[in-house]
């Protein structure tokens, strides 16, 4: 196990006690925030519905950890920090760390998997497995029991909709991040609203409450401050901030604002369909039934805006069979579940070899 490049990360493990008891590591890595927690690898099975409150040893949370967005070196210190964190909080070790999962967003390939395996490969005794996913895996595992089979929608500072079979067949539909029309997401709506102000303040839109309601909130005197305010600090997250005065302001009546909405629910819907349709999830006829689970802060329900609710009655529209799942339980558990399943298997495994 080789010393790490994130300076005394690790300096905590000279002074704690060997212990006899293994763990999983299980990380949700995303654009705003990253989330690491520890589980027991001893916990047991559970028997269709999980335990409340979910047995956490520790969790550790930590800032962008998307390598397209502060690049790897950064994305690597943090992912290593909170995961140093999480075990420190649970008194363990590496040593007895059985298996690892990150799920982490701007994973998209395979060879960002392999890289990225490569890299815990210097970090972690060579007993523990490593896997290696997209954050969307932990958020459809969040709401399955660590299952990977159905699809999960994502809506938070940016989207994806993907979708797994039980014989491991995968689709996945947006995630391609803002520049390239994520337009669901809260990036894609707040950057909607902040155009529609400037449409409305030089003549080429209809005026809107969202002026009056986003000057306020940024403590801004005019629509031309606008411009210095954006592009000062282009962070995808800063400007998704924004959402709940484009929900409020929709709520109140603003025209501008329920269309921008409208038009989001269609773009998750979309993509939803796309991912069932390219996978067969429903069946040939359409009519099978499939979980859907849906995470993040655009799908949670607000008081007569709810985006979540909205978008399951569009795909309801053509797949009749769609199940939603609004989860109990962070991706983070999500991802911790999918590491001990598959440890488990192998195990089982072994003992049966």
């Amino acid at each position: 196990m080789k010393r790490c490049r994130n300076g005394e990360v690790w300096d905590f493990e000279s002074e704690m006690p060997e212990g006899d008891r293994g763990v999983i590591l299980g990380l949700d890595g995303g654009t705003a925030s990253t989330v690491c927690i520890c589980m027991a690898a001893g916990m047991p099975a559970p028997s269709g519905l999980l335990p409340e409150p979910f047995p956490v040893l520790a969790r550790a949370i930590a800032g962008c950890s998307n390598h397209n967005s502060v690049g790897e070196t950064a994305a690597r210190e943090t992912i290593e920090r909170v995961m140093a964190q999480a075990l420190l909080k649970a008194r363990a070790t590496r040593s007895i760390v059985q298996a690892v999962c990150l799920a982490v967003s701007g994973v998209n390939h395979p060879s960002d998997q392999e890289r990225i395996r490569d890299w815990l490969r210097g970090i972690f005794p060579s007993h523990v497995k490593l896997f290696v996913e997209n954050d969307a895996v932990a958020a459809l595992a969040s709401g399955t029991m660590g299952k990977l089979h159905g699809c999960v929608l994502i809506a938070g500072t940016g989207t994806i909709a993907s979708a797994y079979t039980e014989d491991g067949r995968e689709a996945r539909a947006a995630g391609a991040g803002p520049v390239l029309g994520d337009w669901g997401s809260g990036y894609g709506i707040a950057a909607q609203a902040l155009t529609a102000i400037v449409r409305a303040h030089d003549g080429r839109g209809p005026q809107t409450m969202l002026t009056f309601n986003i000057l306020r909130e940024l403590r801004l005197s005019s629509p031309d401050e606008l411009i210095g305010w954006t592009y000062s600090d282009t962070s995808w997250a800063r400007i998704a901030e924004l959402v709940p005065v484009v929900v409020s302001s929709a709520e109140a009546g603003d025209e501008v604002a329920n269309r921008i909405l409208r038009g989001s629910v269609l773009e998750l819907a979309e993509s939803v369909m796309a991912v069932v349709k390219r996978l067969g999830l429903c069946g040939g006829d359409g009519k099978g039934t499939f979980p859907l689970v849906m995470v993040g802060g655009v799908l949670q329900p607000n008081k007569r805006w709810d985006i979540g609710k909205e978008v399951v009655g569009c795909v309801s529209k053509v797949y009749p069979g769609v199940q939603p799942i609004r989860p109990k339980v962070e991706p983070a558990v999500g991802a911790a579940l999918l590491a001990w399943n598959c440890f488990v298997r192998e195990f089982a495994g072994e003992l049966a070899y």
